[in-house]
């Protein structure tokens, strides 16, 4: 079965998407990934994003027109793609509602019917809040691929990824965000005009600067980074309105600072679990001044690029999401209690039917590991 994997992040910069042909063969789910790609948000949708979010106000009006617009972009990113047997979108997250550890509710909008409608196949989506229902913290939901993905490496592997958000998965024991990843820096780039792609290319912002000792100590005490995982967050805690004390820092050691908070708060979690290799994903696993950080804090720890096991860095939550609609359409659960803290395994989201009838595939059993591999010229 080939699914497509749809998601846009706490980035909000545009739609990351995988087409995963699935096959289930002797309790190892083989995964041949044969597209990915970004398709970037309109600048003027990107705008308006970035406007409801906190901290700022919106309506609901504003929520539905980017429910339309957003789901009309995902169907437009989804017919690029190569053809496909089913979808499942992720969407954009605008809320995740948190209070202390205990997650509360959550909101991806970008309506799925468009999709559906675009490619005429059934189209998973709305998947973090049966975990939620359940006391789960609906995330990270890239756990579930984690812990098969890593299935049979030898000593005490975790999984980093490090979009907006920094999430660590110990494989089928516990997974959590960390802190900010991306969302800070970004946030800092973006308002003090640091450089005009709205982000630190190359990490060269970060290491032409001087982390501010006292500054990042003050970033540290942070009550989140003490709280007890499972343990979630987003940017309804790290936006930019959480840089506004720190603004009147040269733009270069508040992004160094920034990058140097993601490392250390990266590390402590990595270093309390006793981890001893590390399988990285994500943007920020691009910033060569990020990811040099974490390997001065972590000088125990082996650092491997997720593409080594087949997940493409940019790509790895795509595929993520295209193994959860795999799942819910062979009626499998896609999450593990312990890592998202539930009280149970669910099968997540809903499906919005395609042309025709709906039809599912036969319930398969659930696999025991995932083994990717990926077609040439995909990545």
């Amino acid at each position: 079965m080939r699914v497509l994997g749809l998601i846009s992040g706490t980035s909000h910069d545009g739609i990351d998407a995988a087409v995963v042909d699935f096959a289930l063969q002797g309790g190892v789910l083989h995964g041949h990934v044969l597209a990915v790609g970004t398709t970037p948000y309109d600048p003027a949708l990107r705008a308006r994003i970035r406007a409801a979010l906190p901290p700022g106000a919106t309506t609901l009006a504003e929520v539905c027109a980017l429910d339309t617009l957003i789901g009309q972009a995902f169907a437009e990113a989804a017919a690029s793609a190569p053809p496909v047997d089913a979808v499942c979108s992720h969407g954009q997250t605008v809320y995740h509602w948190v209070e202390g550890t205990r997650a509360l509710g959550t909101l991806q909008i970008g309506q799925p019917a468009w999709i559906a409608e675009r490619l005429g196949v059934p189209v998973v989506a709305d998947v973090r809040i049966r975990d939620i229902t359940a006391g789960g913290q609906g995330a990270p939901l890239v756990s579930y691929l984690d812990t098969l993905l890593l299935a049979g490496l030898p000593g005490r592997p975790a999984a980093l990824n490090l979009g907006g958000i920094a999430n660590v998965t110990l494989p089928g024991e516990l997974a959590w965000d960390t802190g900010p990843a991306n969302a800070l820096i970004d946030a800092a780039v973006l308002r003090t005009g640091a450089h005009p792609a709205g982000f630190d290319v190359d990490g060269a912002l970060g290491a032409r600067g001087r982390v501010d000792e006292g500054l990042l100590t003050e970033l540290l005490a942070e009550p989140y980074y003490r709280l007890p995982p499972p343990k979630t967050t987003g940017k309804e805690l790290f936006h930019d309105g959480y840089l506004e004390p720190f603004l009147g820092i040269e733009p270069a050691d508040l992004i160094a600072t920034l990058t140097a908070l993601t490392a250390r708060t990266v590390a402590d979690a990595v270093r309390a679990a006793g981890v001893d290799t590390l399988v990285v994903s994500g943007g920020g696993a691009a910033n060569p001044t990020l990811v040099g950080m974490l390997g001065f804090e972590l000088p125990g720890v082996r650092l491997v690029p997720s593409d080594e096991l087949g997940a493409p860095r940019d790509a790895k939550e795509a595929i993520a999401f295209a193994l959860i609609g795999w799942q819910t359409l062979h009626g499998l659960p896609a999450t593990l209690p312990s890592c998202t803290g539930a009280s149970g395994a669910r099968v997540l989201g809903t499906i919005t039917p395609g042309a025709g009838p709906l039809q599912l595939p036969p319930r398969a059993d659930a696999p025991q590991a995932l083994r990717l591999t990926v077609a040439e010229g995909a990545a």
